[in-house]
This record gives C-alpha cells, structure tokens and sequence, in this order.
C-alpha cells in the first residue's frame, strides 16, 4: 500500500504528455498554454490620455498662463494631432493619443468651458506628465507577457488578444469516460425505489472536470455484472485516453472492476493508499496507453481522489506548471487515530491577523457528502500522528483549485 506523496509520483510518471494543438482566442479559456505569448507593440502603444479633459503644455501653466483656445479635439482612435501655441489646448477624451507637442492633461471637472474656450478652476495646480499613460510602460515591444505552462484565464485572454492572436497552441484535450458502478444507482428524473440511491458521483465528476476545462467528458452507469462491465469497459478503452470509474474496487464480492480490468489487458499499477479517505484507489496503465483511475465508490472518497490524483494528473499531462502550495492554519484540535494521511474538509476565513484559518468539517462516514457543501476544501493531516493541534499549519487543497 503506497504512502500519499508515492502514489501521487507514481501516478505523475505514468501520464503521457499531451500534444499542442491551435485553437481559436474564444475557445482557449481554461486550457493550458503551450506556447509563450510575446507582445507585438509596446504597451500602451503611444502616450495614452487617461481623463476626459484638455492636453496642453505644462510649461504654459508654469508661466502663470490659465485660459486656453480650444484649437481642437481628439477622441480615442483619432490620428494624432498637434499643439502649435501655448496659448492653445486641444480638448481630448479617454484613451486618445496625447497630442504632440502636450505633456499635460487638466480633467474637465477642473474647468470652465464656454465659447471656445478652457479656464482653469482657481487655485488648480497640475503636474507635468499627469493623466498620460506613458508609450511602453507596461511592457515593451518582445515582452514575454505569458509562458506556456499557464492554465489560461479571462485576463490571460485579454493579454493574447492584446498581442495579436487570433489564435494560440494549448493542450491538446484528452477524451475522458466516466463510469459510475452500481445497481443500486438511479440517475435524477426516473422513479426511484426505497432500497436504490441517487446516482451523484458521476455528475460531481463531470462537473469538477468541467470547470477545469476539460469538454469531452462523457458519462455512462454500468450495473455490477462482470460481462456487461466487460463489453462496455472494453469500448470505453477504444474511444479514450482516460478512464475514471467510481465505485466497484474494494474487496465486496460485487467488486468486480479489478478483475475486468485484468482481463481487458489494463496494467494495474498499484491498488490502495494508505489515507482516509478514499484508501481502495486503483490505478492502472490500458494496452493502448490509456490511463485508468478507479475510484473508490463513496462519495467524499470520490471527490477527494478526483481533486488530489486525477486533476492534477490531466494538468501534469497537459504542461501545466505545477500549482503553488497553499497551506492553512487548523481552528481547532483534530484527534485522527489511524495509521493513516487524513483529508480534512474544512471552512475557510481569515483571522485578524490575516492569516488562512481552516475549521475542521469532519463528514459524517465518507457517504455523507451533504457536509462538504459547507467546505472550501480539505487540509492534509501527515500519517503517523494522532493529534494535530489548533494553531498548526498543514497543506491546504481547495475544491475550485488545481
């Protein structure tokens, strides 16, 4: 039985690497980054005007001057104009060139504008260079603005649209089948009976796939017959790089995943690790380089196995830089007796000080997964020790994170 960081290595080394594919602006949100992202003009790409006002030279203001000759007037998007006298200012709006020959711009709530002309409030001072958003202060001309290896997001979008892509390489999505065993499953919408339950492990899956980015995802519920588990397992390995069933893997008679398994020429990697919960996790390796995540069936066994091994496995595949540890501060004492990793549910807030405080929201048996609403994620309690006190510190995995 391996320990936690083994089995999470063990499952790293065994991943293929996704290819890059090219994918249009729209559709490349969540996907990783498989190229760096240069800017193709400085940014802003000329001195930019950041207050609705007037542009003039600040040099007339320092000569005592306070009324201005509106000589003209550039919008966002105008040809660039220029100022030929101090005695005159040109009227510009927000996001316009500054016009050459200014290098000051008054907001218009500082002036009185009337017949053609621009008057200073009294006692109104400005400063060279004010409301000019400076050519070139973001980032120059070859700036590497992103590098590949980045889950991309909303803002990344604006940064490659800024750069002039239409376009860009990400990871290549893989083709990933999720299987919920069980005959005592009944999907949402059909009658169900006093002795059956709700199928739910499938649809969290497809939906914390989901919102990782992932699109071709697609469900199935097989019952537990081993032939039936036979003919469409075989199938699912034909039309897949990655296969996540739930449930079905433990050491009941009716488990029978394993032994499909086995005979459709999947390697089983390892089977169990030592943690709670979610300690039957199997692992395998399909004849035709598929990878084959079994998860225990138990619904907070199955997300938190999604969340620790199979997301971080698909953001390993795909080139994804690994995510920045984030820890937290327990609220209060934790006694955990077995000899066993333990993932924490817990409630996130900040204390006074700032720091990340995690209240323990220990689940009523790992089928309760009513009280993980109430959590932001789990902290991982190290094997070997029994109490774990309020105050210490402890690595901390959020269910909307990587």
């Amino acid at each position: 039985m391996l320990d936690v960081a083994a089995a999470l290595a063990t499952i790293r080394d065994a991943m293929p690497r996704y290819a890059g594919e090219s994918v249009p602006l729209a559709a490349a949100n969540g996907r990783v980054l498989h190229q760096d992202i240069v800017a193709e003009r400085d940014q802003p790409p000329f001195d930019r005007v950041t207050m609705d006002g007037i542009a003039l030279r600040h040099s007339a203001l320092a000569a005592g001057r306070r009324r201005f000759r509106i000589a003209g007037t550039q919008h966002a998007g105008d040809a660039v104009s220029r100022l030929h006298s101090d005695a005159d200012c040109i009227e510009v709006m927000t996001g316009a060139v500054l016009p050459a020959g200014t290098d000051c711009v008054v907001p218009v709530e500082r002036l009185d504008i009337r017949d053609g002309m621009a008057t200073l409030e009294d006692g109104y001072r400005a400063d060279a260079g004010q409301y000019v958003h400076a050519r070139g202060s973001d980032h120059r001309r070859g700036h590497t603005t992103l590098t590949r290896g980045r889950r991309i997001t909303p803002i990344d979008i604006a940064l490659i649209a800024s750069a002039g892509c239409a376009r860009v390489r990400v990871a290549a999505q893989p083709a990933v089948r999720v299987v919920s065993t069980g005959n005592e499953l009944v999907p949402a919408g059909l009658p169900v009976a006093a002795q059956q339950i709700r199928l739910s492990n499938g649809p969290a899956l497809l939906a914390m796939l989901a919102a990782r980015g992932y699109r071709d995802c697609r469900h199935e519920h097989l019952r537990d017959e081993p032939a039936t588990l036979r003919t469409r397992l075989a199938a699912l390995l034909e039309e897949s790089q990655v296969l996540v069933l739930s449930g079905g893997v433990s050491m009941g008679k009716a488990d029978f995943v394993p032994q499909v398994l086995a005979e459709l020429g999947v390697e089983n990697v390892f089977h169990k690790i030592a943690q709670r919960p979610g300690k039957p996790l199997w692992f395998g390796r399909g004849p035709g380089g598929q990878v084959v995540f079994a998860l225990p069936g138990n619904p907070v066994s199955t997300l938190v196995c999604c969340r620790h091994y199979v997301l971080p496995a698909l953001a390993h595949a795909a080139g994804a830089a690994p995510a920045a540890p984030a820890a937290a501060v327990l609220a209060a004492d934790y006694r955990f007796a077995a000899d066993l990793t333990c993932f924490l549910p817990v409630r996130l807030a900040s204390d006074d000080a700032g720091h990340l405080v995690a209240t323990p929201v220990p689940t009523n048996t790992s089928g309760d997964f009513t009280a993980l609403s109430a959590t932001d994620g789990y902290v991982e309690l190290a094997r070997g020790e029994s109490l774990f006190a309020a105050g210490s510190v402890h690595p901390l995995y959020r269910w909307s994170a990587e």
